[in-house]
């Protein structure tokens, strides 16, 4: 019996194929690598623009203008799905608060002046938090672990901002005359009515 050529050339197209399908299945996958957390940096321009800043309010200031700029550019290259670029801006993002955290932390606690900046960092990180958990719902999920850290941090820097204005205790002691008028009545007598 003699194979028509047309037939033994398919067949001779056919045995390689197969062989590569059965290879392609006999090698193991290799799992993907997680995403590198975006690095924290503070870029040249923005730092030359920090230190040219002639008080600590106006680098506190100029250093919350540009990081909210740098979520916004997030912002804008997250919803265009350019993710790397993306991560990149909230490392630069995450660099100028810490930077601003910093520096805020070097400067006198107990003075008014830094107590104003902290509020003002306060308020400022207060509203950037819903920012990042809408960015957090937008990004792939090995994007958003990394949103979820920044949220976090944005949320630890708030809360040490808001404890340094307040000082170490953030309710004031009762007088001395209503603690010796607590302490005379007698245990059990605190809720009865006279």
């Amino acid at each position: 019996m003699r194979l028509h050529p047309s037939s033994s050339s398919l067949l001779l197209l056919l045995v390689p194929i197969c062989l590569l399908s059965v290879t392609a299945q006999a090698q193991p996958s290799t799992p993907q690598l997680p995403t590198p957390p975006p690095m924290r940096f503070v870029a040249r321009d923005d730092r030359s623009q920090l230190t040219n800043a002639h008080d600590a309010k106006a680098r506190v200031r100029m250093t919350i203008d540009l990081s909210n700029a740098r979520l916004t550019r997030t912002e804008e290259l997250t919803s265009q799905k350019q993710f790397e670029q993306a991560a990149e801006a909230l490392g630069n993002y995450l660099g100028l608060v810490e930077d601003v955290k910093h520096y805020i932390g070097g400067l006198n606690v107990g003075r008014t002046g830094t107590q104003d900046l902290c509020r003002r960092l306060d308020i400022a990180l207060r509203g950037q938090i819903p920012r990042l958990a809408v960015l957090r719902r937008s990004t792939p999920a090995e994007y958003a672990e990394h949103l979820k850290e920044a949220e976090e941090f944005i949320r630890t820097t708030r809360t040490e901002a808001l404890e340094s204005f307040f000082g170490h205790a953030v309710f004031q002691q009762k007088p001395d005359s209503e603690t010796k008028a607590d302490a005379s009545k007698e245990p059990g007598q605190e809720n009865k009515r006279p």
